[in-house]
């Protein structure tokens, strides 16, 4: 098994009675600390040092206590996480409902989006884009075709009628003889 204790230094016991020892010094000190206190304060006999005495006895232990609690260089300098982020609460009056909303880069991205589909919508009615010369061009030669090919339907239609005309007309003059 092991031997001895923590990382070879000798452990030393404190007795019982060497507790208590101390334990009485301490509050022997404390019981002249307060004599001495209350006769420096019967002596002045200002009732209102005694009156915030009593009162404010423990915020001001409390106060003490922490500034001496501070170690290192702490005491000395200030020192405040800039990365820390203090919550305060704005009151209703202090709002700015008025003012410009930051906007995420992606809402940013969605609204210059939406605009430049807009800009190319009005260039492409108005047949300035690539796109709308394309179709424009595709349109003409469609239109063409169906003029052609209008003009064609009513040829036929003309020479079919001029034809049924002249059967008519022979059958008439076969009748006729």
């Amino acid at each position: 098994g092991r031997k001895g204790g923590h990382k070879g230094r000798a452990r030393q016991y404190t007795s019982p009675e060497e507790i208590d020892a101390q334990l009485q010094a301490e509050k022997q000190k404390a019981r002249e600390e307060e004599e001495q206190e209350e006769g420096s304060e019967g002596a002045t006999g200002d009732p209102k040092k005694e009156k915030k005495s009593l009162d404010s006895d423990d915020s001001d232990e409390d106060d003490e206590d922490y500034q001496q609690k501070r170690k290192g260089v702490e005491g000395l300098i200030d020192i405040e996480n800039p990365n820390r982020v203090i919550q305060t609460t704005k009151k209703v009056t202090q709002l700015d409902l008025d003012g410009p909303k930051e906007l995420s880069r992606r809402e940013r991205e969605e609204i210059e989006k939406q605009k430049a589909k807009e800009r190319y919508m009005k260039m492409h009615l108005a047949g300035k884009t690539e796109q709308a010369k394309a179709d424009l061009a595709r349109l003409a030669i469609i239109r063409k075709q169906r003029e052609e090919a209008a003009r064609k339907k009513e040829e036929e239609r003309k020479a079919k009628d001029e034809a049924a005309m002249a059967g008519k007309r022979l059958q008439s003059l076969s009748l006729n003889k």
